[in-house]
């Protein structure tokens, strides 16, 4: 499934967050949402998985409007991993991934093999499968966002919706869930902090900047050091990995630039959204 977002504008607390945001997110494809605090990325991704509803513009969802759909019929397509997690949950690590097949369950029905099936499979893919009689409340913060990770997995969705994912992950895990990102190959519309993982995973990068999208492409055309002085405000440089070949960002950790105010942003930046095509292949 594909996801069109088209002249998104999101307000609260009296604040625009999110102004004229155009994006896509192909079938298939892991496509990236990147830029500083405040940008409007989580804001952006709420209005997806439905936890905000838009001011004006909409999100479609295989040319239907999200909004539109029923949310038991929209949970089976769209799967989310929020920042905020809600309260902690006094239920077992597989009770809590469990709750991913609900939107496939009558009221009162209980489970059947093929969702004991689809739980062990989410556990194992996380590296939580050892784990599934303890409490989440007992858990580290990576691995409660890993059995987050799984719950979602467990919903089969056709759309993975992740607010940074990474966040609280050793950089082992780290690799891991980017790695499995790129072999599941479902439609993926995830933000992150980390530039690097952002070059690595992603097919295509939307930058957004002050609640609008100002640069969109693959990431070895977007990532450019005029771009991330003007969005970033920091001094970069970017080379190739010597191991995967990605694009590869070095920052002047001693002499940042000017704070970013987008007025700077190049000309030259890839802008706008032009087709959904793949960005490159992953190796």
């Amino acid at each position: 499934m594909r996801i069109d977002i088209e002249d998104l504008h999101v307000a609260y607390a009296g604040r625009t967050v999110v102004a004229g945001a155009h994006l896509i997110a192909a079938e298939g494809e892991i496509t990236g949402l990147v830029g500083p605090n405040g940008s409007g990325k989580s804001t952006l991704l709420r209005t997806v998985y439905r936890h905000l509803k838009p001011t004006a513009g909409r999100v479609l969802l295989d040319g239907a409007d999200i909004g539109d759909i029923p949310p038991a019929r929209s949970a089976r397509h769209v799967a989310a991993l929020p920042q905020e997690r809600g309260g902690d949950f006094e239920l077992t690590v597989r009770e809590v991934v469990a709750m991913g097949r609900t939107p496939y369950k009558r009221a009162f029905a209980g489970e059947d093999a093929t969702d004991r099936d689809v739980v062990a499979r989410a556990l194992a893919d996380v590296g939580m499968a050892g784990h599934t009689a303890r409490r989440f409340t007992e858990l580290s913060g990576g691995e409660r966002q890993r059995v987050l990770l799984a719950r979602a997995f467990a919903q089969q969705p056709d759309v993975l919706v992740l607010d940074e994912p990474t966040n609280h992950l050793d950089i082992r895990h780290q690799v891991e869930l980017l790695a499995l990102l790129r072999t599941r190959r479902r439609t993926t519309l995830v933000s992150l902090h980390d530039l690097n993982a952002a070059a690595s995973v992603c097919d295509r990068l939307h930058v957004l900047h002050g609640g609008r999208v100002v640069a969109s492409g693959p990431p070895r055309e977007v990532l450019q050091p005029a771009l991330l002085a003007a969005v970033f405000g920091v001094r970069a440089a970017v080379a190739e990995h010597p191991l995967t070949g990605d694009p590869l960002i070095a920052f002047d950790h001693r002499s940042p630039v000017d704070g970013p105010d987008g007025a700077g942003i190049p000309m030259s930046a890839p802008s706008g959204v032009s087709g959904a095509g793949p960005g490159r292949s992953h190796r």
